[in-house]
């Protein structure tokens, strides 16, 4: 469902059956930004590699959080996509309706409590201003306890998100509401 040809899971063979196998299996479905890649069965095998380990693997940023950062990044950069997607798996975290609001406008991102504001009002100027930040940035993090392993992780959720936007955006990547739900979040 995107502006280029792809790779219907019962049409594909060799490495990206076995990549759809192990999708299948570990999440249930196949996301539309990951079938994009069908063309290029060994990006889209280290694509998912970089997003399990940023989004799933060790950080001392919590499940919410990384989503979080993915949905101010995608709102940030006008991401339907990747919004509505990260949206829908930050409401298992966050079950208040107005926070959601916030983050999925990037807007009043001060009015969340503090590190979670901080969190995100980082992620936001690195996406819109990123020649902006200074060393002092990191100093508002490290205020509300992040540690400089967890600055790492924010930065590079925030610029997966950023590319993994330029993707869905430039190749017309779409949703349904079927698509939106139904992973499985291990």
């Amino acid at each position: 469902m995107s502006w280029i040809d792809e790779i219907e899971v019962d049409d594909a063979d060799g490495k990206l059956a076995e990549i759809y196998a192990e999708l299948i299996e570990k999440r249930g479905k196949v996301a539309n930004i990951l079938k994009v890649h069908s063309l290029n069965a060994n990006a889209m095998s280290n694509h998912l590699d970089l997003y399990m380990t940023l989004m799933f693997g060790q950080s001392g940023l919590s499940r919410a959080e990384r989503e979080a950062i993915a949905v101010v990044v995608s709102a940030e950069n006008d991401c339907a996509y990747c919004v509505n997607h990260h949206a829908e798996a930050l409401r298992r975290y966050i079950k208040d309706e107005d926070t959601l609001t916030l983050l999925s406008s990037a807007d009043g991102l001060e009015t969340l409590e503090p590190r979670l504001s901080n969190i995100v009002r980082h992620a936001e100027k690195l996406t819109s201003a990123p020649g902006a930040m200074t060393e002092s940035d990191l100093g508002e993090l490290r205020a509300v306890g992040l540690s400089d392993r967890d600055i790492l992780d924010l930065t590079l959720i925030t610029a997966y998100f950023n590319f993994v936007n330029r993707i869905a955006l430039g190749l017309g990547v779409g949703f349904t509401a079927d698509e939106l739900s139904g992973y499985r979040d291990d």
